[in-house]
């Protein structure tokens, strides 16, 4: 018999979304919460600061697919509670910073403990215990932790008022050791049966799935949404204003982007019983081309920058849904953990080097040619999605 969803809600998803809500504010969302601070109070410049950022996103991105693996054998609870554990040791190391030695060495670590405790990590776990039950789950767990950045801005805004950034980060250690935590280890840590029953023959093994055109079209397709993203995201701002936008009107369309994350996924609840994960899929990387050729009209009429907002945050939300249960469905559970952290791996590693990448082009031919380079990422990743839609109605 299927356990009730009410059931799983309690057990699994209620403490995993609060878990996920609160790991997100404090590590990754952390950081541009705190630039301000440390550019003041350390001294050292934003390219020497966000440097120790990609370092922690390219470490996460190649910790992915071990936690996979530790997942796939059952140790999904122990895994994301020990990197909760890391990260909570690498804060109290942060805490302490006075050299970008010591800085950077705190980030690398927080890269591995957010490799082993955010989305790519938690998908893995929630998939392993529920099977193909997982899609509501997952779709619950991000709608809550969706909002994961509008906790973290103003909450370290106000700590580090009150505080200093350096005792605001011993809040947050605290934070990871006392509630996300015991969250992490109150979920059931055995797979349930029917989880595997689900788990079909026909499910790859990762050495299959490296050999498999359906792989490579699955983690090319969704690399490239997220170095788009990426690229849009951290050059957001200066591109905003060089669409003509006043720097309050930039930084209010920047923060509407979060809260149309959760808008996008409530979407897809509506829609997900009527279409298929493929379509939901292509319809939310078409929205992410929307929204970079809204961003593109906005340079002669700047009211194409609302379109831009709804579109980029809807479409980012509803693809960290699909990318793992689209996944599940091509590949299998039986290795879901592995394959997803792969896939995860080269998405990471994507949005890791994004920045540099709008950087290259906006030196080669300004923002125009980024935002072009944007669309493009879309459009090669909507064709990987379309043979992905066709290899699986042959299969």
């Amino acid at each position: 018999m299927i356990a009730p969803f009410e059931g799983t809600m309690l057990r699994v998803v209620a403490p995993l979304a609060l878990a996920e809500t609160l790991i997100w504010a404090v590590t990754f969302y952390m950081f541009p919460a705190m630039l301000p601070a440390w550019e003041a109070d350390l001294g050292w410049d934003k390219t020497t600061l966000s440097g120790a950022f990609t370092v922690a996103l390219l470490l996460s991105a190649f910790f992915a697919p071990v936690a996979g693996r530790l997942i796939d054998r059952h140790h999904g609870r122990v895994t994301m509670a020990a990197s909760v554990l890391l990260a909570c040791l690498m804060l109290l190391l942060l805490s302490h910073a006075r050299t970008p030695v010591t800085f950077y060495l705190a980030w690398a670590g927080l890269g591995v403990a957010m490799g082993g405790a955010l989305y790519e990590a938690c998908f893995a776990f929630v998939t392993r215990l529920l099977g193909d039950r997982a899609r509501p789950a997952i779709t619950a767990i991000t709608l809550v932790a969706g909002l994961a950045g509008t906790v973290s801005f103003p909450l370290t805004h106000w700590l580090n008022g009150v505080l200093g950034w350096r005792d605001t980060l011993l809040v947050y250690a605290a934070i990871a050791l006392v509630v996300v935590m015991p969250l992490v280890l109150s979920v059931p840590g055995a797979p349930r049966r029917d989880a595997r029953e689900h788990a079909t023959a026909s499910g790859y093994s990762l050495r299959d799935a490296l050999a498999s055109p359906l792989f490579w079209l699955l983690a090319v397709g969704f690399a490239l949404v997220a170095l788009e993203h990426g690229i849009v995201i951290t050059h957001l701002l200066p591109i905003l204003h060089d669409r003509g936008l006043s720097e309050t009107a930039a930084v209010t369309a920047a923060s509407l982007i979060g809260p149309m994350q959760v808008a996008g996924r409530l979407g897809m609840v509506a829609v997900q019983s009527r279409i298929g994960v493929i379509a939901i899929a292509m319809l939310s990387v078409g929205c992410l081309a929307g929204a970079a050729a809204s961003l593109y009209l906005a340079a002669a009429v700047a009211v194409f920058a609302a379109p831009f907002v709804l579109l980029q945050g809807a479409g980012n939300g509803v693809v960290s849904i699909v990318r793992p249960v689209l996944t599940a469905e091509c590949m299998g559970y039986e290795h879901f953990g592995a394959i997803s952290g792969v896939i995860g791996m080269m998405f990471m590693a994507m949005l890791a080097i994004a920045p540099s990448v709008a950087s290259i082009l906006w030196r080669a031919g300004g923002y125009d040619l980024v935002i072009g380079f944007a669309a493009c990422c879309c459009a090669v990743s909507l064709l990987c999605l379309a043979r992905v839609s066709s290899l699986r109605r042959h299969r």
